[in-house]
């Protein structure tokens, strides 16, 4: 069962799958897929693993990660960002869940990023369900490359870094997987680390955060797209309503599903 590492990143100059590699600690092969101003393709070996780079002058991570799934080789297809840094055993902790849970066609795992950004933790085995699918995010996400190519599930190009509505092409491709009957599941088991850092597409929580945000609900949710948007602020509420309050933040959510 190999496992291959599908990441999504920005700007990386001519000649840079090794560093990228490095930076990442990447211990099994890789697909990376770079948005950039050039259409270029090199390929490195880094501790005996192959590392492909893909240089498109096209934006958008939806895109990005669609781009490395078409090129994608490995039994285990795990979606990675550049300021991710992996354990140096994530491989076999990934085949080890999945040999343990054969009927997992994914697994999310837990990936550490610091207080201020975190928004859930992976506590325990779970079955993931369409009512909890929208709390996280692609870089947990390790699937069975076979159960994706049947499904023929892809990456929102209307969500997410880069695209028209800010973030949540990971909360819908989790939802379309689900849909086609496939099986998800959670594993308390961290694989990597997030390094701090800006963010490609938070600006922070001002009116178009919740405005794209009502957006997905209404395609996540339809009609309980209130009742699970009041569940998202009273969770959040001391980290993303600190500033303008719940009430206001429950306006332009509305704003967003209603438009």
């Amino acid at each position: 069962m190999t496992v291959q590492v599908l990441a999504s990143v920005m700007h990386v100059p001519a000649g840079g799958a090794g560093a990228v590699a490095r930076k990442m600690n990447l211990k099994s092969s890789a697909v990376v897929v770079n948005q950039c101003d050039r259409l270029d393709y090199e390929e490195t070996q880094v501790c005996g693993e192959k590392i492909q780079l893909f240089s498109f002058p096209d934006r958008g991570v939806g895109r990005s990660r669609n781009e490395a799934i078409l090129r994608a080789e490995g039994d285990i297809c795990l979606f990675s960002d550049a300021d991710i840094v992996y354990e140096s055993d994530y491989p076999e902790k990934i085949r080890k869940e999945f040999h343990g849970n054969p009927k997992a066609d994914m697994i999310l795992f837990q990936i550490e990023v610091e207080e201020a950004r975190k928004t859930y933790e992976i506590t325990a085995r779970r079955r993931v369900r369409w009512y909890n699918c929208g709390r996280y995010g692609a870089v947990s996400f390790a699937v069975r490359r076979e159960s994706l190519l049947a499904c023929g599930v892809t990456f929102s190009l209307l969500f997410g870094g880069g695209a028209r509505y800010s973030n949540g092409e990971d909360s819908l491709f989790l939802q379309d997987f689900l849909k086609k009957g496939r099986r998800i599941y959670t594993a308390p088991v961290t694989i990597g680390r997030e390094e701090p850092g800006e963010s490609s597409w938070f600006e922070g929580c001002h009116r178009k955060f919740f405005v794209d945000r009502g957006v997905l609900y209404r395609f996540l949710y339809g009609k309980l797209a209130a009742a699970m948007a009041l569940r998202f602020l009273l969770a959040h509420r001391g980290k993303l309503c600190r500033e303008v309050g719940i009430a206001q933040a429950f306006a332009w959510m509305r704003e967003g599903w209603s438009s």
